[in-house]
Parts: C-alpha cells; sequence; structure tokens
C-alpha cells in the first residue's frame, strides 16, 4: 500500500512543503524507516507515531514500512511532520481513505497519548499555503487564534488525532477556526513620556527620531534618564500596519526565544538584549538558524543599553542589518534570510567614569581613557546613527519642582501626522520613512536652500563629514520639516539636524560649535 499526505516545516520566515510518502509492504522482518533528511526531532517522532496510533485501534499485521520526505535533499525540522506521518500510516492500512486528505495540508506534533500539540511557525506556513493554493489545512486546537487571521485558506482544527479520523471518514467534521479580530483597547498602558521631568533636547530628539524612523544615541552620565526616555519610544510610535503585524507575528512565529504568539501582534516589539549578548543571538544564527534581536525587533525598536560595554565584533555585524533592512545567515547547507527593519535606540555614558561634561560631579578620566573609550564605537557604526544626543543630568532643583512633562499621547500624534505627510509623498510602493530614503528620493525631496547649503558645506569641513553622514543629516532636517508641516526644507531646519551629531564635534566642542 502507498499513500501520499502534504505537510510543511518552517523554514526562515517562509516554509518548506514536504510530502510524506508512506510505502507499506507486508514483511516478517518488521520496522519504520524515515528518510530524506530528517533531524533529531522528525527521527524521534516514530515512537511518538507508533504510540499515539496505538491508542486509537488494534496493533497492524507486521509490515516493513519506508516514510520518505520529499524533496529529500532539504533537511526537515521539527515535530510539526507528526500528524501528516501518522495519517500517511493509517492511510496504508486503510483505516482512513487514502483520497481524503487531498489538498489539505496536515500540520502538528502527537503526544503518546493522541493528542494534538500546538508547533512554531503556524502563520508563515499557512501564508505560504494560501499562496500556493492549498484549500485546508488542518491544525491543532492551540494554533487556532494564529492560523485564524490568514484569509483566502480554510483552517480546520484537531484536539486529537481520533478526532481527525472521524473527519477523514466523514463521520464527524472538524470545526474551523472562527476569524478573530485584533483590537487594540485591551493592551496594557506602556511607559509614559510625561513621567519624564526636563530633557526638552532629548524629548525633541526622540520625538524626531519617532517621526522619521531614525537611529538614535543617547549620550550623557549615569541616571540622566536615558533608559527611561528608551523605554518610551515605542509608545509614540504608529501603531502597526496589517502588513507589519503579520511580518512581525511570523518572526515570532518560528523563533524558539519567545513565546508562541497568541494571534497577531497588535504592538511593537520593544528589544532590550543585555550587552553580553553573542553575535549569534543579536543577528541571528545557530546550527539550526533562529532570527536573532535584531530580527525580533522587527517593525519595532532594538534598545542597547550601555552601548560601549558590547564586544566590538558584535557591534560591528549591525553595520549592514542597519543598512539592508535584513539579514541572511549562511551554513554549508543553505541560506536563510530574515527581516531586520528595527529602529535602533542605544545609551552610552561619555567616558568610562561616566560624568564627563556633568554639572554636578568632576570627571576623573584622562584624555587618553575617554578616547580608548570611544574607540569601542567605529566610525562607519556611528556614521549609521542619525541622531546622537547629549542627555545632562537633570539638576535637582527642576526634580524637585515636580513638573510634569508632555504625555506621550500628544507626541504620538505629531509623529503620526508626519508620518502622513511622508506616506503621501512616496506613495504605496516608496519609502516606509525618511529613514529608508536613498540618494535619488534625497535628491528629489531633501534639496536645502542655499543657505542651508552653504551651512551644510562648513560643517562637512569643520566635522569631517562622510557622504553618508551628509546624507543622513538631510533626512533628519527632512523630519524635522515634516513635524512643521513644511513642504521644503528651511535653514533652521538643517542646523538642528546638525546639532545632533554630538560625536563628530569632539568631546569639548559646544553644541552649536559646528554651524557657528
Amino acid at each position: 500500500m502507498f499513500a501520499k499526505v502534504l505537510t510543511a516545516t518552517p523554514q526562515g520566515v517562509g516554509a518548506l512543503f514536504v510530502t510524506v510518502e508512506v510505502d507499506r509492504r507486508q514483511s516478517a522482518h518488521p520496522g519504520l524507516a524515515i528518510v530524506g533528511l530528517p533531524d533529531a526531532a522528525v527521527r524521534e517522532s516514530k515512537e511518538r507515531v507508533l504510540a499515539a496510533l496505538r491508542r486509537i485501534g488494534p496493533p497492524p499485521e507486521p509490515a516493513n514500512v519506508v516514510v520518505n520526505l520529499a524533496p529529500a535533499e532539504e533537511r526537515k525540522e521539527g515535530a510539526g511532520l507528526d500528524l501528516a506521518i501518522a495519517v500517511g500510516l493509517l492511510a496504508t492500512r486503510g483505516v482512513v481513505p487514502s483520497d481524503s486528505v487531498g489538498g489539505t495540508l496536515l500540520l502538528g506534533e502527537l503526544s503518546l497519548e493522541g493528542r494534538l500539540l500546538p508547533v512554531r511557525g503556524v502563520l508563515p506556513i499557512a501564508l505560504a499555503a494560501r499562496d500556493r493554493g492549498i484549500a485546508r489545512i488542518v491544525l491543532p486546537a492551540g494554533n487556532a487564534t494564529e492560523a485564524a487571521v490568514v484569509e483566502g485558506v480554510e483552517i480546520l482544527l484537531a484536539r486529537t488525532l481520533a478526532e481527525l479520523v472521524l473527519h477523514l471518514r466523514g463521520e464527524r467534521l472538524l470545526p474551523p477556526a472562527e476569524p478573530r479580530p485584533v483590537g487594540r483597547h485591551h493592551l496594557p498602558a506602556g511607559p509614559d513620556l510625561v513621567d519624564v521631568i526636563g530633557q526638552e533636547q532629548a524629548r525633541r530628539a526622540l520625538e524626531i527620531a519617532a517621526a522619521g524612523g531614525h537611529h538614535t544615541l543617547l549620550i550623557g552620565p549615569p541616571g540622566s534618564g536615558k533608559s527611561m526616555l528608551a523605554r518610551r519610544l515605542p509608545g509614540i510610535l504608529p501603531p502597526l500596519e496589517h502588513h507589519e503585524a503579520l511580518e512581525t507575528t511570523s518572526v515570532h512565529s518560528v523563533s524558539r526565544r519567545v513565546p508562541r504568539p497568541d494571534g497577531l501582534l497588535s504592538v511593537r516589539p520593544f528589544r532590550a538584549p543585555h550587552h553580553t549578548v553573542s553575535a549569534a543571538a543579536l543577528i541571528g544564527g545557530g546550527t539550526n538558524p533562529q532570527p536573532g534581536e535584531i530580527s525580533l525587533a522587527h517593525n519595532g525598536v532594538l534598545f542597547l543599553d550601555e552601548l560601549t560595554e558590547f564586544r566590538r565584533d558584535v557591534l560591528e555585524s549591525l553595520r549592514q542589518p542597519l543598512e539592508d533592512r535584513r539579514v541572511t545567515i549562511s551554513r554549508a547547507r543553505r541560506s536563510l534570510t530574515f527581516p531586520a527593519r528595527f529602529q535602533l535606540i542605544a545609551a552610552a555614558n561619555p567616558c568610562p567614569c561616566g560624568f564627563l561634561g556633568d554639572s554636578q560631579r568632576s570627571c576623573r578620566c584622562t584624555p587618553r581613557q575617554i578616547e580608548r573609550y570611544r574607540a569601542r564605537l567605529s566610525g562607519p557604526l556611528l556614521d549609521r546613527i542619525d541622531l546622537q544626543v547629549q542627555v545632562p543630568a537633570v539638576p535637582w532643583r527642576e526634580l524637585g519642582a515636580h513638573r510634569r512633562g508632555e504625555p506621550s499621547a500628544a507626541v504620538a500624534g505629531r509623529v503620526r501626522a508626519a508620518r502622513e505627510r511622508q506616506r503621501s509623498r512616496f506613495g504605496p510602493d516608496g519609502p516606509l520613512c525618511n529613514a529608508e530614503l536613498g540618494p535619488a528620493e534625497i535628491a528629489t525631496w531633501c534639496e536645502p536652500p542655499e543657505e542651508a547649503a552653504a551651512l551644510l558645506e562648513r560643517a562637512a569641513r569643520t566635522l569631517g563629514l562622510t557622504a553618508r553622514a551628509y546624507h543622513r543629516i538631510l533626512r533628519v532636517a527632512r523630519t524635522i520639516a515634516d513635524l512643521e508641516g513644511a513642504e521644503t526644507l528651511a535653514v533652521h531646519h538643517v542646523a538642528e539636524a546638525v546639532a545632533y551629531r554630538v560625536l563628530d564635534r569632539g568631546r569639548e566642542s559646544a553644541p552649536a560649535a559646528a554651524v557657528q
């Protein structure tokens, strides 16, 4: 007897479709072999499947069974193939009709007692199945909310293997997954900018960063509020669009580093890895490549606190993803690409002791120590950070006054208005925000007036700006103009953008020295 069943396994943030071919022959020397490059979890499925099959009927006659996972040259990973293997075995025994699974994709892990356990990667598999024209998918009931967000394919839910057998026989049909709308009003409120006292320049920079999607570095002494500000960035960003939510949820669905998503993610992710993180954990990788922190922060925020304490090689590995907004992990057998459109916000002390420029405490570091400390951040990496902002310590007089700042809701309203201006300017097929503008778009939309061009020339000559830094200043100036509702750049837009290049001015220069 021979049977074929369709299943799939996650591959990056996509799917590898697998045809389970089961060949059963009567034999005095019974056995079950699984071939087709299975990993350890797939090889162990033999024991899970056989135990589950014993729960739903008498033991079969002795036979020699070969299970082939096609295409044979692709490695198969995970326990999600259990259900397809079990149904294939049942079909060769005549327990279910061999044609009952036509046009159906089966996915699920089996427990020893025959229950279906939820698996990872359901959302990207369901999206790929819909695009391939597959009519229906049978899933564990535990994956219902994740799969129900996909339209255009029928999702059927099973709790046990026995329920699926009855469905395939036509005796009792499985229930379909009910679409569940994604609401935002039940989400817990995040930290609010209203708690931030003082720091007007840093708050302004945070608003610009949110409005244009700009990478940001906050530099200041310990306790000045750098982390407090960074953690409030997600609260002023625009809500996730539907396509962004699908992309972000797909990454979280395949990752073993985060909880399995319960439906679509409705808030932008905020990832804050410790400075001891490895390059593989930050960028992605491993023997079986997994998305790293930069991909888990896709369409959200990646916060690197104590930036200068990260290993140099780890920071340098960020350079290409910051430009390309994706990362490719290459291994001997294959390469996988994960999305990485994240907004970087980092925090660092100005010197090893942390008090350089502090009006209340004196710095004990020598010029050589400060030079070595700042050399931990390479020029090419700093070039990719649009806003470099000083965050001085807040005087005690201001802290004692208990003056509350502007709430996040008010700032978020201005950010959304600026993003809408960018959306209407660039169109549906253009860049998502000003931070993604290429040279052609910069030439079209960021042309500075004559006076601003002269200021930029002086700044570039004084600060030794690279071409990349020059373009980033123009992108920031475009965002400042968008926040004001201005159609063209003005000299004060460019002057303010130049003022946010703190590390280009030298450690003792005044904030406005570059533009005087």
